[in-house]
């Protein structure tokens, strides 16, 4: 990392990564900002960063900061507006005998079999093939955040998991895997859905839904749960 930045309206310090292939777009070059990793997180800080389209990789907070490309978009659902789609209506009911259970942010060899699981089958033509053990510690968790798993099962078999870290404004949707071999279950969607009725149970505005790409298909799902908000020009504007 180069480049210490310091923000005009507090006194926190951040770190720009030198130029590097996007992993989104091809032959783009992309560079991401760092909070700081020697500063400490409060939740203050979390919530702040996030509300400026910071999110969560692992103990690390980041931003792409691509100098002329702005195609990575922050983007946030407000819970109490949200009114489900006639197919979102549909996933819910199809998996009415899915339990819901909250579960501590940890490793767990029933966690991590199913994350790598989900990485081989659906994302082996990516950067995160092959899964290990130290990718998914350093991925998903993290020393200081306030996260939880929130795991979908059918009968004691563990079918997805949801990592969600709670914040003074809401809940971040961090990242989600899933059982390759349930498709008809819709389990992406499904996770998505329940992450909304918490944020509804613990009274909390928004769920923070990370980076819409216009032309990445795999993050078209986020403008699929409407009213949806993206941070553009250092606001929160409606989607139209």
């Amino acid at each position: 990392m180069q480049n210490s930045e310091t923000s005009k309206d507090t006194p926190l310090k951040f770190l720009l990564t030198p130029a590097h292939v996007c992993s989104y777009l091809d032959r783009n070059q992309a560079q991401t900002l760092f909070f700081d990793p020697r500063e400490p997180v409060t939740p203050a800080i979390y919530q702040s960063l996030a509300d400026q389209g910071f999110r969560r990789s692992g103990g690390h907070l980041y931003r792409p900061h691509c100098g002329d490309c702005n195609a990575c978009v922050p983007t946030r659902l407000p819970v109490s507006e949200f009114v489900p789609k006639r197919s979102q209506k549909r996933v819910l009911k199809k998996n009415l005998d899915i339990q819901v259970r909250l579960e501590e942010a940890q490793f767990s060899p029933r966690h991590y079999n199913l994350y790598e699981r989900y990485i081989s089958l659906r994302h082996k033509d990516g950067d995160m093939y092959p899964a290990s053990e130290d990718q998914y510690r350093s991925f998903l968790l993290s020393p200081w955040s306030n996260s939880l798993f929130l795991s979908l099962y059918h009968e004691e078999k563990l079918l997805s998991v949801a990592v969600t870290d709670k914040q003074a404004r809401g809940l971040s949707a961090i990242y989600t895997f899933f059982e390759p071999t349930q498709e008809s279950r819709s389990l992406g969607v499904l996770s998505l859905l329940k992450q909304i009725e918490l944020c509804r149970e613990m009274a909390l505005p928004y769920l923070y839904l990370g980076y819409w790409i216009k032309d990445c298909q795999k993050m078209s799902y986020k403008i699929q749960y409407r009213p949806t908000e993206l941070f553009i020009e250092n606001r929160w504007v409606r989607m139209t």
